[in-house]
């Protein structure tokens, strides 16, 4: 597995190229580069954090809706993070 820069440098370019595409999906707020979490539970694996207001199960989201699950080699970790206000 690839040091943990490595991996932040290509999240980092995966963010840049993809956040407006990304920031396009219904009900997402934000998009960042951190770690995984898979069943509530933090990896080690740096990946890109797409932020929803509120997480729902793919089955309730049209086809074109559903976020991937990887962009260029980086994983994509949906995070619900409910709305932000400044």
């Amino acid at each position: 597995m690839e040091d943990v820069n490595e991996q932040v440098k290509r999240a980092s370019e995966a963010q840049q190229k993809y956040t407006d595409k990304l920031l396009n999906y219904p009900n997402v707020v934000g998009v960042g580069v951190g770690y995984v979490t898979r069943s509530g539970e933090r990896t080690s694996e740096i990946g890109l954090i797409v932020m929803v207001e509120q997480k729902l199960p793919e089955a309730q989201l049209a086809p074109e809706d559903i976020l991937p699950r990887e962009l260029d080699g980086v994983k994509v970790d949906v995070q619900e993070t409910g709305t932000f206000t400044a």
